[in-house]
């Protein structure tokens, strides 16, 4: 692979019914720039992907990765939003893309979206992601693709609109198993590919009809988490085994106290498992041919890790990294978190290419053209 990444969210509010839970409340810059450096030098990443709907914050951040010599994918979109809203918060990530691209030409990507079938009002109907995802599935399993055609319309007037903006390769993030998307436009194939128990046995053999279209192909995103069993689940693995309700209801000031961040039920953590996950599916990917992968994801703040099983919120996160309600780590003493064993086998995994820092030239310019 060409492209050995990681995403690294620099915090999005997840909405929905009865809770509003942001994933990363503060950021501080030298943390990201410390952590940063170490996705370069010690995860041996020559690729990140910024996500988060904080335009300072991502446009700061990218800034900074890109100084690094790092590749730099602008992710910054939002959540739960209705499209007119969304194509705005598309257009003003192309407008910081080609401002970032002056100075480190060929080493921005635009995203344009992420899973807008079901991260975005108005493609199907659902008040939260878990809703509009029963309702994708359905209409998939009766024949209709209507949203399909609802989504493939809203890119293409997307990529029309950022093409005016910013002058770089422009992708989008597939969920691989639900969107269908018509990758004329765009310049790389872009998807979302978990390797859950559902797919397993044909998780690569999903991708030979992308890599025949003549475009680089790229998982944007794929993930495990961090408790026994998460690699025989289906559904579970996109949602996760978290009480969010909680986990939102604890941030309230006064009586957040009462409402302690637990999981759903009683887990076992399990990091070799992580770790193994994690290490087979780089190895699939990078004999399937694919330019380029992103983990999901470097730090998962939103949960950290305790003694307690029941409110060890870490088995729920996909982070290589386990972060701490107080104190820091013993690898790195300046960060409040710790290497979980998947960081040393993506790490191992991403040293075993040569030249890790040079991604490798990017398509030429926009599709269609040379």
């Amino acid at each position: 692979m060409n492209r050995r990444g990681v995403i690294y969210d620099t915090g999005i509010v997840w909405t929905g019914p009865g809770y509003k839970v942001p994933t990363r409340p503060k950021l501080d810059l030298s943390t990201a720039h410390r952590e940063l450096q170490i996705i370069r030098d010690d995860l041996h990443c020559n690729a990140v992907r910024i996500a988060g709907d904080n335009h300072e914050r991502v446009a700061a951040v990218a800034a900074d990765a890109l100084e690094l010599g790092l590749e730099v994918w602008l992710s910054g979109g939002i959540n739960n939003r209705p499209p007119d809203e969304t194509m705005r918060s598309v257009t003003a990530i192309a407008e910081l893309a080609e401002q970032l691209s002056h100075a480190h030409r060929g080493r921005v990507v635009l995203i344009v979206g992420s899973e807008l079938m079901l991260l975005m009002q108005g493609i199907v109907p659902g008040d939260d992601i878990g809703q509009r995802v029963a309702t994708a599935y359905g209409l998939l399993k009766a024949g209709d693709h209507s949203a399909n055609d609802r989504l493939n319309d809203f890119l293409a007037r997307a990529v029309q609109s950022v093409r005016a903006i910013f002058h770089g390769p422009v992708t989008y993030a597939a969920l691989m198993q639900l969107e269908h998307v018509d990758w004329g436009p765009f310049d790389i194939i872009g998807v979302d590919h978990y390797r859950d128990a559902r797919i397993k046995d044909r998780y690569v053999d999903m991708l030979g009809p992308l890599l025949t279209q003549g475009k680089p192909v790229v998982v944007t995103e794929f993930g495990m988490r961090t408790y026994r069993g998460a690699e025989s689940e289906g559904g579970e693995l996109g949602f996760g085994v978290a009480d969010i309700k909680r986990v939102y209801l604890h941030q309230l000031p006064v009586i957040g106290h009462l409402f302690r961040e637990r999981l759903k039920g009683v887990y076992v953590r399990d990091e070799p498992m992580q770790a193994r996950e994690l290490a087979e599916t780089l190895a699939m990917l990078d004999t399937a041919g694919v330019d380029g992968a992103f983990v999901n994801e470097f730090v998962s703040a939103t949960f950290p890790v305790g003694d307690n099983p029941r409110y060890d919120l870490d088995m729920n996160a996909f982070g290589l990294v386990k972060t701490y309600r107080h104190g820091h780590g013993k690898t790195y003493p300046d960060m409040t978190w710790e290497p979980k064993q998947s960081f040393a086998a993506v790490a191992a995994c991403y040293a075993s290419h040569q030249d890790t820092r040079n991604p490798g030239p990017m398509p030429p310019g926009p599709a269609g053209t040379t």
